[in-house]
């Protein structure tokens, strides 16, 4: 359990969040690209950096000792799993666009995704809309809220009654595979969205918008924040075999719980063996 006051942690990551949100705002549709991470889906611009570092102040502001993960640091140290393995006592997980080519494009859908851990237990989560300036949040066993109103998952308790949420990973093997579990549900759900954000594709669980979620191949930083509002808002995440979700974790399905079975059995017999 965190020794730290978790309200102060809560304000920290949403002054964060907002500083961030700010940039995203007023450079929408504008960024110039300047590299790209995995391949060439898949961007990292100038503004993510700039949000990256207002986030990294805004933390180390208020706990200058605490390690922060994020892109940065993955170039810095060789691997989310490498920092992962240190065992940091007060880790942040941070993402400062998830949805960066909505952003490039100009598809006002993307968001600021900031979450704390304390030995590893997830204990804060922050998922940060800039354009809707809506703000969901969670602190462990405490609840989840959007924009301070308390949120909760929703009660359709089949695969026909639901709208699911995924994506479409950066790597040539991960959409594929990806795609496989898209092909087989389509028919056996009310509709599937890809709306271009694992955080608030989350985030949504959350709230009731959409009953359920999956992706492959994530990183740590696209659903920490998210995943903890899911379990606070009364839904279940786990990884695609059902094991408890973890930092490590980079294949995800979160529900309502209602119909975690029946998407993990659909999704394990359309993509097995294969992750």
């Amino acid at each position: 359990m965190a020794t730290r006051d978790l309200t102060v942690v809560l304000q920290v990551a949403e002054r964060a969040a907002e500083a961030a949100g700010e940039l995203i705002r007023e450079w929408s549709g504008r960024p110039e690209v300047v590299d790209t991470k995995s391949g060439p889906h898949d961007f990292v611009t100038e503004v993510d950096r700039r949000c990256e570092s207002v986030i990294r102040e805004t933390i180390r502001d208020a706990f200058p000792d605490d390690f922060i993960l994020g892109e940065e640091t993955v170039a810095q140290y060789g691997g989310a799993e490498v920092v992962l393995g240190a065992e940091h006592e007060d880790l942040w997980v941070v993402d400062p666009i998830d949805g960066t080519t909505n952003f490039v494009a100009g598809i006002p859908f993307c968001s600021v995704s900031i979450a704390y851990a304390h030995r590893g237990i997830l204990e804060v989560g922050m998922v940060y809309h800039p354009y809707l300036k809506e703000q969901f949040s969670a602190v462990r066993s405490g609840g989840a809220f959007l924009n301070g109103r308390p949120i909760r998952v929703s009660s359709a308790s089949t695969l026909s009654e639901s709208v699911l949420g995924t994506g479409f990973p950066s790597g040539e093997h991960a959409r594929a595979v990806n795609t496989k579990g898209m092909v087989d549900l389509a028919p056996r759900c009310r509709n599937i969205r890809t709306l271009g954000s694992a955080a608030l594709h989350l985030a949504y669980v959350a709230c009731g918008r959409l009953t359920g979620f999956w992706e492959t191949h994530l990183n740590p930083w696209d659903m920490a924040a998210g995943a903890l509002l899911v379990q606070e808002a009364g839904g279940q995440v786990t990884d695609i075999e059902g094991r408890p979700y973890t930092l490590e974790v980079r294949h995800v399905v979160g529900t309502n719980g209602l119909i975690h079975g029946e998407l993990l059995g659909r999704l394990k017999g359309a993509m097995a063996a294969e992750i």
